[in-house]
């Protein structure tokens, strides 16, 4: 743990002054300057702060609501191996590839979990239902669950799933499924196809819409409707999260995210410098080994612009950031 080590009297002797979290090269100099286990660099536009990315992160951590536990799983420890990627081992779900995009809104909380539910019932379908489910539905149909694109909350989403079902909805203007994301998707980063984050102002919660959105998707909006059998807490345990992934496919997890998290680009991230911002949702797809450091393999929804194409990897073992203590998921119906 030697970036932890590190004191803030080093950090001012080397700077200057203290890190200011509204500054991200400065951020960036100082985590790659301290022997951590992960490399920063820039995710987003020259003059991006971080108060305006604060907004993208829409766990509402003081809100969330614990689900019952769900059941042990009778895997004996010894078959769970060093590494696993959801990824190659459910080949024929092109859904766990699939970086989403949230746009400017703060739907984390939602769009992870609509996308670690797809996954969920390609597998439990054996890849014969492969169509994305919306994100775009629970968004701005679930009132319980928050405050649409000003955050919400992930178990909130999965009782969701369990008493309405979802829909099914690709990316912005995908023309896939019933309810396509209506929010632009937009460049989280310096360069690429598609428009700066920067140049778009943050988007209102989508209108809730019980009909599909659109026209080219025959099948009727109450029948499109998917379900989760159960809705349930992981818990904290590394080896139950580990058999969960690997007898149903990837869950959601919320984080608490500091400052140096938004400029991570490769290695197993570990905080090391700047200010706690908010919760965030992601989805968990596997584990690994780096160097002799234990980690997560997670998807983001930033597009595969940000971090390493959309990924990233993230201790695992510590409960870092709260990240093990709030997974959930669901077993879907088939």
């Amino acid at each position: 743990m030697k970036i932890l080590l590190i004191s803030s009297l080093l950090l001012v002797a080397a700077y200057g002054g203290p890190v200011h979290e509204d500054d991200l090269q400065e951020i960036i100099d100082t985590v790659n300057l301290s022997g951590a286990t992960w490399k920063a660099g820039q995710n987003f536009g020259e003059h991006t702060t971080v108060a305006s990315l604060k907004k993208l992160l829409g766990v509402k951590r003081d809100k969330l609501r614990k689900l019952p536990l769900g059941a042990k799983h009778a895997i004996p420890d010894s078959s769970i191996p060093d590494s696993f990627d959801a990824r190659d081992n459910w080949s024929q779900c092109a859904s766990i590839r699939h970086i989403r995009d949230q746009g400017t809104c703060g739907s984390c909380w939602a769009v992870a979990a609509a996308g670690a539910f797809t996954d969920r019932l390609c597998i439990a379908s054996n890849a014969s239902f492969t169509l994305p489910l919306a994100s775009e539905e629970l968004l701005a149909c679930c009132e319980e669950c928050g405050d649409g694109c000003n955050g919400g909350d992930p178990y909130s989403a999965w009782d969701y799933f369990a008493e309405n079902g979802l829909v099914t909805g690709g990316d912005y203007q995908s023309n896939e499924g019933c309810q396509p994301y209506e929010i632009q998707a937009c460049e989280h980063h310096t360069t690429g196809k598609l428009p700066s984050c920067d140049s778009l102002p943050m988007s209102d919660t989508p209108k809730c819409q019980r009909k599909c959105t659109n026209a080219a998707y025959t099948t009727p909006f109450k029948s499109d409707h998917h379900k989760v059998k159960r809705a349930y807490n992981v818990g904290d345990s590394v080896k139950e999260i580990q058999k969960e992934i690997m007898t149903h496919g990837p869950v959601e997890a919320a984080f608490t995210v500091y400052a140096d998290f938004l400029t991570y680009k490769s290695g197993v991230y570990q905080h090391v410098t700047g200010e706690a911002l908010a919760g965030h949702a992601v989805k968990i797809i596997g584990w690994g080994v780096e160097n002799g450091t234990p980690y997560w393999l997670i998807a983001n929804q930033w597009n595969e612009s940000w971090g390493d194409k959309g990924l990233f990897k993230f201790l695992r073992g510590k409960d870092h950031c709260g990240m093990e203590s709030e997974i959930v998921a669901g077993i879907p119906i088939v």
